[in-house]
């Protein structure tokens, strides 16, 4: 972990917090409201707003809590900011594309998965998706069985030939692999360190004094900027393995916390 306690922990969402699209396990949830005790806490994610209530906020625990204002939530990479208190989700402040461009990006993206043969024909879900802020293309469907994900692409050869198709007709935006078979579409410069960037100023928390939890920390994967940014990032493979160093990161964080109570 990092050499002094974080005062902030951050995580991406799918396959680091839950299984891809689905509900946290309740044993994460508990963790969150555990660590929210003592230290922000921040969830990043491509996801939009409505993926991310219903996989997390809907889930923790019912009663009223005092540290519920600790949680930060981030969609669409830290494009739009939510922070939680009792009466529920109130912004800090949410970009959107322009609707114009969002039809364009749409239309491109169905020409150039087609054209590459990734236009699935019988797809879990909606291949394309709107989010406001970026529009994501899932190859397989919004809701496909993570076995069946995983496999599409494991190199990302896939995404990077598709990327880089979309690119050449969009190049006022930004085009990069998202999850395991996505693409997102955003405005250039969108991506998971602008919204640590943001996290951080707005919090008053150094980058140095975070540390970020994400099953992409590779160069290219999603959560890469958070690490090229400077922030202490941990890399973790499924929700299990991140409720593990959890458990080992909160006595730590209680210590500490224990430590400036005292102080004060």
């Amino acid at each position: 972990m990092t050499a002094t306690a974080p005062r902030l922990v951050a995580f991406d969402l799918d396959d680091t917090l839950a299984v891809s699209k689905s509900p946290i396990d309740p044993v994460i949830a508990d963790l969150l409201v555990g660590l929210a005790e003592h230290v922000e806490v921040a969830i990043i994610s491509g996801a939009r707003l409505q993926q991310m209530t219903a996989q997390v906020v809907d889930r923790l625990p019912p009663h009223p809590s005092p540290h519920r204002e600790r949680l930060h939530l981030l969609p669409t990479c830290g494009a739009q900011y939510y922070r939680l208190d009792d009466a529920g989700l109130v912004p800090v402040y949410e970009r959107s594309l322009p609707a114009a461009d969002i039809a364009h990006v749409m239309r491109v993206v169905e020409t150039e998965a087609r054209r590459l043969g990734y236009w699935h024909p019988g797809p879990w879900g909606d291949l394309l998706e709107d989010r406001g802020a970026q529009v994501t293309f899932s190859a397989l469907g919004q809701q496909a069985p993570a076995d069946a994900k995983a496999a599409w692409d494991p190199s990302g050869r896939k995404r990077a030939a598709l990327a880089a198709a979309v690119s050449e007709h969009v190049p006022q935006l930004e085009v990069r692999s998202g999850g395991t078979t996505s693409i997102d579409i955003t405005e250039r410069g969108i991506d998971k360190a602008f919204g640590m960037r943001e996290l951080s100023a707005r919090t008053g928390i150094a980058l140095d004094d975070m540390l970020f939890f994400g099953d992409r920390l590779d160069e290219g994967g999603n959560d890469y900027p958070v690490r090229a940014i400077g922030v202490p990032s941990r890399q973790v493979h499924g929700w299990p393995h991140t409720a593990e160093l959890l458990r080992e990161l909160l006595p730590s964080v209680r210590h500490a916390s224990s430590a400036v109570s005292a102080a004060e």
